[in-house]
Formats: C-alpha cells, structure tokens, sequence
C-alpha cells in the first residue's frame, strides 16, 4: 500500500546539523535505505519539512519510514494512506454510493 509519511523537522537540531556538515549525509542515508517512489522538501508550519511517499508491503514495516525522521530530527511525524486516480478508480465508488447514499 503507498504511504505519504509527512515529517515536521524542528529548528534544532537541524541548523546544529547543517552547520556541521550532517544534514546532507544523514539525508542520503535515509532516502538510500527508504527508497521512496518521491520526496519533497518543503515549509510546514514554519518548519523544515519533508513529505515522502513510499510504497509499503506490510503494517510492520511503518515503523522504519517514521523512525529515521523521530531518531535522527526529532521530527513530528504524519503517516497517511494515499491512492494514485487508478487506485482511486478501482475503489468502487458509485458501489459504495448506493449502498450507503
């Protein structure tokens, strides 16, 4: 199932992290082992922040999307289900409308 993790960086320790030079490599480390199918870096809420989607096979593997983000940032972390249109196309929604509408 995609997964869209969104995660919130507080200030520190990500300036005390880019001003020594980690942040990049920390970063690589993350991507290289998550292997998301995209990653945005972005503001959220006047923080740096990061929305990643990635596929995920199993429940017990999400933790190991969130935990790089909460061990090495102390981020706040969001994992949501997301669906591409076919996915969205293949949920049965006029189905579901007359069961239910």
């Amino acid at each position: 199932m995609r997964m869209m993790l969104t995660a919130t960086i507080p200030h520190e320790p990500c300036n005390t992290l880019i001003r020594a030079n980690k942040l990049g490599p920390i970063l690589k480390r993350i991507l290289d082992e998550l292997k998301p199918e995209a990653v945005y870096f972005t503001e959220l809420d006047g923080t740096r922040g990061v929305v990643l989607i990635a596929e995920v096979s199993d429940p017990s593997h999400i933790p190991a999307l969130a935990e790089p983000f909460f061990l090495n940032f102390n981020a706040d972390c969001r994992i949501r289900i997301c669906m591409t249109p076919s996915d969205l196309g293949n949920a049965g929604l006029d189905e579901i409308a007359k069961r239910w509408g």
